[in-house]
């Protein structure tokens, strides 16, 4: 019995010998596993630091090369009478094919015609259709394009003291009162860069469908950016009193003549297949809205000059700078406003009317224009499939 006893205790001792033995050689291992870990750890922190260092170093030879660049840029631009040119690298990313052919007509500002279309194409190779993922879920985008005519784009080349840029310029609503060219939206400025708001009506590869545009075909962009709510509505913003009356610029009623609805028909044969309108009847509805402002120059509403022998746009497209050098001979022109016709350019079709002295508008003929603008053949199925 004794013998069994002694047996089994030393039976014992030897297991637990054993388990400690295990349990010290499985702390060793892990130790020597958990040092091997803290020396990984060590030379990974050491390595991020150094690629830390690395990329610091290289972002701030970067800038210094950037600022050399910019030195030297500076340095080997023009000098004119000791006047520094420096010159960005801006260049347009895209064009937009709007439905007004000229300057005339074109809204005086955005979404007060919303009828007003364009497609905004961009240039590949400078903005990929990827830069444009996302901004279909926004519905407004703000633009940024260059006012390209401007007739008198030349003279911002000279020196200020003899560009004859003009400090003050006139007001539609004002009747040719002049405001300071900052205080208004006047598209002649010292640099030539307009702003603008539209509606996003859907995004197409590298083509931005919008509507209620205020631009003129063939305008360059310069950048795009989403419209924000909450931080681009200003609901304390003020204006001057001449801002709030309103109508001032509106008119008393549109009417079509007899003949306009047959002519319309006839043109939309030939125009149907590069229109971004989907039908005669809703090109008619974009005439009315355009129409329903009166569109026309300060100089054209105060003196009215010969528009009946002129049925090109030439009189109409001009800006108001040159309108001031035509106020003595249009003062001599006896004719009734009445007797006079306007044309309007839409989509390449000249839309001739008359104006009373009550600001009633009568809509008399469309045919092709004379000088047709290269259009973007944009077939209107794009708005149509995306209506659907």
């Amino acid at each position: 019995m004794r013998g069994n006893v002694s047996e089994t205790k030393w039976l014992t001792v030897t297991a637990i010998t054993f388990t400690l033995t295990a349990i010290t050689i499985s702390a060793y291992a892990l130790k020597r596993k958990w040092n091997n870990l803290n020396s990984k750890i060590e030379e990974l922190e050491t390595s991020l630091k150094s690629c830390s260092e690395k990329c610091a170093s290289e972002r701030q030879g970067r800038i210094r090369a950037q600022q050399a660049l910019r030195e030297e840029v500076t340095k080997s631009q023009p000098q004119s009478q000791n006047l520094n040119l420096t010159c960005y690298p801006m260049m347009p990313i895209g064009i937009v094919h709007s439905c007004f052919s000229t300057r005339n007509g074109t809204p005086r500002q955005p979404l007060l015609v919303p009828l007003a279309r364009a497609c905004l194409v961009f240039n590949t190779t400078r903005v990929p259709p990827a830069s444009l993922e996302g901004l279909e879920e926004y519905s407004h985008c703000w633009i940024l394009y260059v006012f390209h005519l401007n007739t008198d784009l030349e003279k911002l080349w000279k020196h200020p003291s003899k560009s004859g840029f003009k400090a003050k310029v006139r007001v539609p609503r004002l009747k040719g009162g002049r405001k300071g060219v900052f205080a208004t939206r006047s598209p002649h400025r010292p640099c030539p860069i307009g702003l603008t708001v539209a509606k996003v009506e859907a995004v197409q590869g590298n083509m931005v469908l919008l509507s209620g545009v205020d631009l003129v075909d063939g305008t360059p962009v310069l950048d795009l950016k989403p419209y924000l709510p909450y931080c681009d509505s200003i609901r304390e913003a003020t204006v001057p009193n001449w801002l709030t009356e309103d109508n001032l610029l509106s008119v008393a009623s549109i009417s079509l003549s007899e003949d306009f609805t047959s002519a319309l028909e006839n043109c939309w044969i030939m125009a149907e297949k590069k229109s971004l309108y989907a039908s005669p009847s809703e090109f008619q509805s974009l005439i009315k809205q355009v129409l329903s402002w009166d569109i026309r120059s300060l100089s054209q509403r105060n003196r009215p000059h010969d528009a009946l022998l002129k049925k090109e746009n030439d009189a109409s497209d001009v800006d108001e700078h040159q309108n001031e050098t035509l106020v003595h001979e249009r003062e001599q022109n006896g004719i009734n406003s009445n007797e006079i016709v306007y044309h309007l350019i839409l989509e390449g079709l000249d839309v001739s009317y008359r104006i009373d002295h009550d600001g009633n508008v009568i809509v008399e003929n469309i045919s092709p224009a004379v000088q047709d603008n290269k259009r973007s053949l944009f077939n209107y199925l794009t708005w149509k499939d995306k209506m659907q």
